[in-house]
Order: structure tokens, then sequence, then C-alpha cells
């Protein structure tokens, strides 16, 4: 009797569809936060093959801070054209100027914290009952507690003491009024398989990812780019580097890394020698040692 195997990539593929599924069966208006990052950009892949040969059932939903990286702009607006996607567009502007939230000061400020009060404002705007992200339990010690379905309060808030089982893949998605929650389709995947399956599937991604020439300030052990957004110290001095990203988030935050590699290839050899996790570069979370914890509290991605 012949047997059926299936290699580790074809099991994680099939494991995040069945999660994709799942939501679209219990919930009324999911949506797929979208942020132009490789793994967000794996999820909506993943969705157009669970749903083949079907339109993606979710809108597609990113938070923009007005500090992205304008490549990111370009890729999200081309994946939404050639999917033909409802895109849902969430403004941390808007919500400054509506006095929702106050902008930080300084050298270091950022608007990642910010995103928080948009995000859970869009959510209730949208009656959105499901946000699916690309979050993976490798990426950083908060999210390797969370759950494939995360329940989120009507606050928006996430109690990390008190999820519910998964025993079997079986997930309840059963929630009151207001209450919301937040699914993982790729939660076990690491950085390399990411980048393994956007081998295989010849995945379009951001030429941010690649090594590219650009004007960077080292800061906080990393190079963190030049932009009309960036406040220079006395002692700063903007270089020209080699370099790439290995994680996409405001330009203000971003840190990139000295490379070669020009090629999802060449970027895979380099992730497989990697002893520093993919947000080493990110200065929000070396704020402290709790930072995106307390985040994800708060109603963070």
């Amino acid at each position: 009797m012949s047997k059926y195997y299936l290699n580790y990539l074809d099991e994680l593929e099939s494991e995040a569809i069945f999660v994709l599924r799942e939501v679209w069966a219990q919930f009324q208006n999911p949506v797929i936060l979208f942020s132009g990052g490789k793994d967000s950009i794996v999820v909506t892949h993943l969705a157009r093959k669970a749903f083949y040969p079907s339109k993606i059932p979710f809108s597609l939903m990113h938070v923009d801070t007005g500090h992205n990286f304008p490549e990111t702009i370009q890729f999200r607006d081309d994946l939404i054209k050639e999917l033909g996607a409802n895109l849902i567009v969430g403004s941390v502007q808007e919500s400054i100027d509506e006095g929702r939230v106050a902008e930080e000061k300084g050298k270091n400020a950022t608007r990642n914290a910010l995103q928080i009060t948009t995000l859970l404002d869009a959510i209730e705007a949208n009656k959105i009952d499901c946000a699916i992200g690309g979050g993976r339990r490798d990426e950083e010690k908060a999210r390797a507690k969370e759950r494939f379905f995360s329940h989120r309060d009507d606050f928006g808030q996430w109690d990390p003491k008190n999820q519910r089982p998964e025993l079997w893949n079986i997930f309840n998605g059963k929630h009151f009024e207001g209450e919301h929650f937040r699914a993982f389709p790729i939660s076990n995947w690491t950085e390399m398989d990411v980048w393994n399956y956007i081998k295989r599937e010849n995945i379009a991604i951001p030429s941010l990812y690649f090594a590219h020439e650009r004007e960077v300030v080292w800061r906080n052990g990393s190079w963190i780019p030049n932009s009309e957004f960036l406040i220079l110290d006395e002692n700063e001095t903007i270089e020209t580097k080699k370099i790439r990203f290995r994680t996409l988030g405001d330009i203000t935050i971003t840190g990139g890394i000295e490379s070669d590699a020009d090629t999802v290839e060449k970027i895979a050899q380099e992730v497989s020698a990697m002893r520093q996790t993919e947000r080493g570069n990110r200065s929000d979370d070396k704020r402290s040692e709790s930072a995106m914890e307390d985040r994800k509290r708060q109603g963070y991605f």
C-alpha cells in the first residue's frame, strides 16, 4: 500500500489554509491585516490558494502611519489592483488630527504605538469580528504566547493568561458583541520557512528586502534609513551603505543590516546563519523587555 507524504512546507501550508478556512467559516466579517511586509504577503498568497479559483473573500486592512516606506505603499497598491480586492485604510494621521492620539516628540519619536487606537477604531467602524495577521511565534517572546485564534475583549485588549485551549486544532471563535478575534495562520512558521516558501512559490516581495544602496544613519545598533522624518544628533552622520531589511515597519524605526543578498536564494542562505531575531533591528522593540507584550495587551497587531 503506497503512502502519501508531505514535506514540511506542504504541512505548514496545509495548516495555514485550514486556519484561514476556519476563519471564513466562523466569522461574519474577517479581514487580513496587510502591512506590505513578507509575512502579510505570504498570508495573502495562502488565502488565494485556500479559496481558488474564487477571489479572496477577505478585505485587506492597512493601518497607515504616514511614515511608511514609499516602496511599501506602492507594492500594496499594485497588489490590491492585481487581486481586485477591497482595501480598508486606517490613518494614524487622521487619529492625530482628530485628537484621538498625541504624537511623540524627540529624535526617537515613533508612531508605532499610535497604530493601536487607529486599528481598534477601524475594526469598530467596519464591524470586523476577526483580523488575520502574519504574526509568527519565532519573531518575539510575546508573539510566542499567541494561539491561532486570539480573543480580544470589547476594549480590544489581549489577556495572555486567559487564552482558549486549542486541543486537536479545534478553534472556538464564539464572542460577545463588541469583542473580536485575531487569527495567526502562520504562527508555527519560522523566518526561514517564510523565505523558503517565497522561493518555492515565486512570490513577489518589496525591493526593500533585497540588498541595495541607501542613505542610512547608525543608531541603537542598526542602520536607520535617512528620511524627511529623521532627526539627526550633532554626532550622527549620513552614510551610504549596501543594506537590506529583514522586517518592514515605519521608516523611522526599521533598522537595516549590511548585506549583499540581492536574491531570495541569497537571503535564505544569509538567514540560515543568523543568530539575532529578525525584529532585533526594530527600535520600537528595544524600548523595554516587555515592549511588544505591553502593546499587544492594549490591542496591537
